[in-house]
């Protein structure tokens, strides 16, 4: 990364820790790219010159806590873990990420869910990256009729958990603990389950579903 890159990419980090605190402090809606430049130092023109909007600066947050996920969880991924440990470490890692953030979690979810562009894309491709590891570390292997498909379920159930994490008012968020910790248990009840063709039927038919979904998004 040459010198250049390198002031840039600090810059907009100078960015987000001023956006961060604000967001926190003052709220999501109140919060103007104007009181974000005058947080970090830097003119309007500039701060505008690195983001296009406050929305903007979400996303960028979004797509980071994602590499914070992977960064976590891929070590703790050993070959010979069971699945439901693997799920779980994965679905702690999540909530890892985004903990700091609760105070404007809808806000934060809302941007992940809603951008369809290529960062996105990305993004997301680097999550189903990090669940076809969980996977396929697994061992005992889960069943082949749902191997291929199971990342991409894990991904949905994780969606889910973050939902519910952006309006868990519990000290610490022990509720999506909880339920973290009740999906990896149901997620690799199901793995084994998916033998029988009705479970198999049901999980086809909760996929296709979403694959609709996201190609009506897409149109």
């Amino acid at each position: 990364m040459d010198t250049k890159t390198e002031k840039s990419a600090a810059t907009r980090q100078r960015i987000q820790n001023a956006a961060l605190q604000l967001f926190l402090r003052d709220g999501y809606r109140a919060t103007t790219m104007r009181a974000i430049a005058a947080e970090s130092g830097l003119s309007l023109g500039n701060a505008y010159y690195h983001f296009a909007s406050k929305e903007d600066l979400v996303h960028g947050l979004a797509r980071a806590l994602v590499d914070d996920q992977v960064r976590a969880a891929r070590p703790r991924l050993r070959s010979g873990n069971n699945l439901q440990d693997n799920i779980q470490v994965v679905l702690d890692a999540a909530l890892d990420a985004v903990a700091p953030f609760h105070g404007f979690g809808p806000v934060l979810i809302r941007s992940a869910i809603s951008r369809d562009d290529e960062a996105a894309a990305a993004s997301k491709a680097r999550e189903f990256a990090l669940w076809r590891q969980a996977v396929g570390a697994s061992l005992p292997r889960p069943p082949a009729a749902i191997r291929d498909d199971l990342p991409e379920l894990l991904w949905l159930a994780q969606r889910g958990l973050v939902i519910f994490w952006a309006y868990d008012s519990s000290a610490d968020g022990i509720r999506s603990r909880r339920l973290a910790a009740n999906i990896a248990s149901l997620m690799a009840r199901l793995a084994v389950l998916s033998r029988l063709p009705v479970v198999r039927h049901i999980i086809d038919d909760v996929i296709g579903v979403v694959r609709n979904v996201e190609r009506v998004d897409r149109a």
